[in-house]
C-alpha cells in the first residue's frame, strides 16, 4: 500500500500547475470569458499552452506523445484548476476521451486519435446522460445495425464541451438485455454528420455543455469503440476516473474559497475589531479546516487506488466524490456568509466559486448518487 503523500515528481507537477494556472488561467480569465459571451468558452491559446506544459498528455502513453504520469499526477493539475476556476476541455478530452480510447479503443483508433489529443488538435466529448440527474445506465438512445454500419437515434444532455468537440463518444443501446448495464455500446460520431443537432448551453458557472440529438445518424462499423454490447464496462471505469478528477477539482475550489474567506476575516472589521477575532467565527473556520483535511486524504486515496488498480477503487472514488461534494457545499456556503452582503455581489470572486462548485458537484453524480453507490458497494 503506497503512502498517502506525493512523490517528488508529482509534487513538481503540482507546483508547475500552480504557477502556470495562477498566471495564465486565473479567475479573471473566467470572468472575461463569461462577460464576453465567448463562443468557445475557453481560450484556445491557453489550451495550446497546456499542451506544451504536458498537462494534456498526462494520461497518454509515451508512445503516443504523452507522459503516462498517472491519475494522481493529473489530480494535482485538477486541484490547481479548481483553485483558479480555470476553464479548459481537460476533463472532456484529456481525461474522459483519452481513458475511453485507452480502455476500449482499437490499436488503429488509439494510434490515430491519441497523438492528435496530445498535440491539442483533437477535442472529444462524452455523450452519456439523458436525464436531468446522472444516470449512466438509463440509456434509451438506440444504435441499430444497418448496411454494414449503425444508425443512431436518441437524445443526450449535459455533454460537457459538446459544442466544440471534433468527435463525440456516444453511449447507445445496441441490445435489450436483462440488466441496464448490458447491451450498451460506444460509438465515435462526427458532430457535423447529417442528423446530429447540437444546442450549446451555458451553465450556472459560465462553463459550456450541449444538448445533442441524433436523428437516424449513420456511422460505419469502424465507429464502434470497443466490443459490441460491452461498452458499459469501460464507461463505468472511465466515470470513476472522471469523478476522481472532479473530486480533486472540488478540493481545489474548497481550499481557495477557504483561504480567501480566512484572509477576509483578518481584514474585515466590526465594532472596531477584525471579525476573525470572534470565537464563534473561529469555530466555523476550524470546522472547515478539519473537513478539508479529510477531503485531502480521501481524494488522494482514490487517485492512488486508480493508479494501482486497487479493487476498492470504485468505492473509494464514490467516497471521495461524495465527501468532496459535501465539504464544497459547506465551505462555499460559509464563504458567502462570512463575506457578509459583499459575498452575494459580483464584485467578489467568492460567488464564482460557489457556482463552479455546484456544477462540479452535480457532474457525473452528486453527493446523494455517490453516497448511495458507496453504500451499495459496501453491501448495504
Amino acid at each position: 500500500m503506497a503512502a498517502l503523500v506525493l512523490n517528488e515528481e508529482q509534487q513538481m507537477l503540482k507546483d508547475a500547475a500552480k504557477r502556470f494556472l495562477a498566471e495564465s488561467a486565473p479567475v479573471s480569465q473566467l470572468r472575461s470569458l463569461r462577460d464576453n459571451r465567448d463562443e468557445t468558452g475557453f481560450s484556445r491559446e491557453l489550451w495550446q499552452q497546456m499542451v506544451e506544459m504536458g498537462f494534456v498528455g498526462t494520461l497518454i502513453p509515451e508512445e503516443f506523445g504523452g507522459s503516462a504520469f498517472g491519475f494522481t499526477g493529473m489530480g494535482q493539475v485538477f486541484e490547481q484548476a479548481g483553485r483558479n476556476l480555470s476553464a479548459s476541455p481537460l476533463l472532456s478530452s484529456a481525461v474522459v476521451g483519452v481513458s475511453l480510447l485507452q480502455l476500449a479503443g482499437s490499436d488503429e483508433q488509439r494510434q490515430s486519435m491519441l497523438p492528435a489529443i496530445a498535440e491539442g488538435k483533437l477535442l472529444l466529448a462524452l455523450a452519456v446522460d439523458e436525464k436531468p440527474r446522472h444516470a449512466p445506465q438509463h440509456i434509451e438512445t438506440v444504435a441499430q445495425e444497418r448496411d454494414g454500419g449503425y444508425v443512431l437515434t436518441g437524445n443526450k444532455v449535459f455533454v460537457i464541451d459538446g459544442h466544440v468537440a471534433d468527435t463525440l463518444i456516444v453511449a447507445a443501446r445496441t441490445h435489450v438485455a436483462d440488466t441496464a448495464s448490458e447491451g450498451v455500446s460506444l460509438f465515435l460520431v462526427d458532430p457535423k454528420a447529417e442528423g446530429v443537432t447540437l444546442e450549446r448551453t451555458i451553465m450556472v458557472d459560465s462553463r459550456n455543455a450541449a444538448n445533442v440529438s441524433f436523428d437516424h445518424v449513420k456511422v460505419g462499423s469502424d465507429a464502434l469503440l470497443g466490443q459490441l454490447d460491452q461498452g458499459y464496462t469501460a464507461l463505468d471505469k472511465v466515470l470513476d476516473i472522471a469523478n476522481a478528477q472532479l473530486a480533486a477539482e472540488l478540493l481545489g475550489i474548497s481550499l481557495e474559497a477557504f483561504d480567501r474567506t480566512v484572509a477576509y476575516m483578518q481584514e474585515r472589521k466590526q465594532f472596531g475589531v477584525v471579525i476573525g477575532s470572534f470565537q464563534a467565527l473561529q469555530h466555523r473556520a476550524a470546522h472547515m479546516f478539519s473537513e478539508l483535511e479529510l477531503v485531502k486524504s480521501v481524494v488522494l486515496k482514490a487517485l492512488v487506488a486508480l493508479d494501482e488498480n486497487d479493487p476498492e477503487a470504485k468505492a473509494l472514488v464514490s467516497l471521495a466524490k461524495a465527501k468532496a461534494s459535501e465539504v464544497a457545499e459547506l465551505v462555499t456556503n460559509e464563504a458567502i456568509q462570512l463575506h457578509g452582503g459583499m459575498g452575494m455581489t459580483d464584485e467578489f470572486d467568492v460567488g464564482l466559486f460557489i457556482k463552479r462548485a455546484r456544477s462540479v458537484q452535480a457532474l457525473y453524480g452528486d453527493y446523494r448518487y455517490h453516497a448511495d453507490r458507496f453504500a451499495r458497494l459496501r453491501g448495504y
